[in-house]
């Protein structure tokens, strides 16, 4: 039995060795084979020599180093491609996922049987207001475009590899792992944890990213938004009905007035609705254009472990530590 835990990083050279100093006793408390797969998402600080220099020293470390920066979701695709244990756990390099609840998960796995082990946050730790909004109304809108409750959920996760080989079909660029790790299904349980205080750095995450992250698991999800204009045509269709039936008997009574700044309203709440349905339409439309180009999810340009070790990589075993292209995801 392997176990893979899967760690992606975006200028973090402080805190890889704290995280690795934590995390590698835990594992080597499960009795387990293990190996740690750390993703370098195309940082500009030394996250990539510092995770070069930890994989010398530990041969049980896999570092693949991206050729730009391609966000946290590619991370995730690329760690799950290159990950060859029977489960993988996946966490954030910060230790806001705290790595002692590893052994429960892996029990909760191997004795009670299940698929995937999820963790709920119990507090959403030190968030600024603007950011606790923006979860909420997101995960409001994505519960009722999508069905799936996805409140205080998190990226810290355990995965039979049945659901990663199951992962691995999905053909979607633009992924949203917390969704459709759920829309996979399979046998699964949660646990409650608190995020922990970040020791170093601060949070990546501005709220135009989060504002985005939100527009495209809601539209990748879903197509209900397109309904909105429906709706929105048949409210306004009510309206001008009513608005003509006014129109006609003040005039035929002889009491109909100039009615300027209705024009002027009825042409502005047109054009808005107008604009507002068209934008909705080029967001899937950009959905499609995106889906339709083929391009990989992320291009890794280093890997410091045997390329053959897992299906992330192309470029010949003795490549090890190069900073040419060794692979690209699909």
């Amino acid at each position: 039995m392997k176990l893979s835990l899967l760690i992606p990083f975006y200028n973090e050279e402080k805190q890889i060795p704290i995280t690795l100093s934590t995390v590698t006793p835990i594992l080597e408390s499960t009795g387990l084979d293990f190996e740690l797969v750390l993703v370098d998402d195309g940082s500009r600080d030394r996250t990539w020599p510092v995770i070069q220099e930890a994989s010398c020293r530990d041969p049980r470390i896999v570092g693949l180093h991206f050729s730009r920066n391609f966000g946290k979701e590619a991370a995730i695709c690329a760690a799950l491609d290159q990950a060859a244990g029977d489960a993988v756990i996946l966490m954030d390099g910060d230790l806001q996922h705290p790595p002692r609840h590893i052994p429960e998960m892996v029990r909760l796995w191997r004795e009670e049987g299940y698929d995937i082990v999820e963790g709920v946050k119990s507090t959403r730790g030190r968030e600024s207001l603007a950011s606790r909004l923006n979860a909420k109304v997101f995960y409001g809108l994505f519960r009722r475009f999508s069905g799936y409750d996805l409140r205080n959920a998190s990226d810290f996760k355990l995965l039979d590899r049945r659901v990663v080989e199951q992962w691995r079909r999905l053909g979607e660029h633009d992924t949203f792992f917390r969704g459709l790790s759920a829309w996979l299904g399979f046998r699964r349980t949660t646990f409650s944890f608190e995020v922990a205080v970040r020791t170093t750095g601060g949070s990546r995450w501005s709220i135009l990213k989060l504002a985005s992250l939100s527009i495209n698991a809601i539209t990748g999800f879903s197509a209900l938004p397109l309904q909105f204009i429906t709706g929105l045509g048949l409210v306004l269709l009510v309206v001008f009905l009513g608005l003509g039936i006014q129109t006609m008997i003040n005039w035929s009574s002889g009491h109909a007035a100039d009615g300027f700044t209705t024009v002027i309203l009825l042409l502005l709440l047109i054009g808005s609705s107008i604009m507002i349905s068209l934008g909705l339409i080029g967001i899937y439309i950009a959905r499609i254009f995106t889906e339709v180009k083929s391009r990989p999810r992320y291009i890794i340009a280093a890997i410091t472990a045997d390329a053959s070790a897992g299906p992330a990589a192309d470029s010949p075993p003795t490549a090890a530590k190069t900073d040419r292209t060794a692979g690209t995801g699909a």
